[in-house]
């Protein structure tokens, strides 16, 4: 669920914009070597996929939905720093185009949706991967652990 505009205090909204510009840019310095790996059309797929499948809302109480955040996922496929990038473009498309959160909540909905479910689920996802022994079925769960225990709530 995205943070709406005007929601939390200018303060804050400042001083999480600041932290997501910094990540941001740090993720596009360490993003380098994901995309010569993985490719740029991988990552633009991701980020088009999350985009699709954050649009599918669920309700989740009077008045409010919930929707998958898809950081852990696009971590998983194309590294932690161009997912970072990915879902940051994801945000900001939502935001200007869909009215989802806002422009001067952006900052928070990325530090929220994106850099929490990359790094927090990417690095638990990781860590529960070395005990999966190259099952499929066992990377997929801890993948899906990771992305569980990310969501903040």
């Amino acid at each position: 669920m995205h943070v709406p505009d005007g929601f939390l205090d200018a303060q804050t909204s400042v001083a999480t914009g600041v932290a997501a510009v910094a990540l941001v840019a740090a993720a596009t310095r360490a993003s380098r070597d994901e995309l010569q790996e993985s490719g740029a059309a991988l990552a633009g797929l991701t980020g088009v996929f999350v985009f699709a499948a954050q649009m599918i809302n669920f309700p989740v109480g009077a008045g409010t939905s919930g929707h998958l955040l898809g950081g852990t996922l696009a971590a998983v496929l194309v590294g932690p720093w161009t997912a970072l990038l990915a879902m940051t473009v994801v945000l900001g498309v939502q935001a200007l185009f869909f009215a989802d959160g806002g422009l001067s909540a952006l900052g928070t909905n990325v530090i929220l949706m994106a850099v929490v479910p990359v790094l927090v689920g990417y690095g638990l996802a990781k860590v529960l991967a070395r005990f999966a022994g190259g099952r499929p079925a066992l990377l997929a769960a801890a993948a899906g652990i990771g992305a569980f225990v990310a969501v903040p709530s």
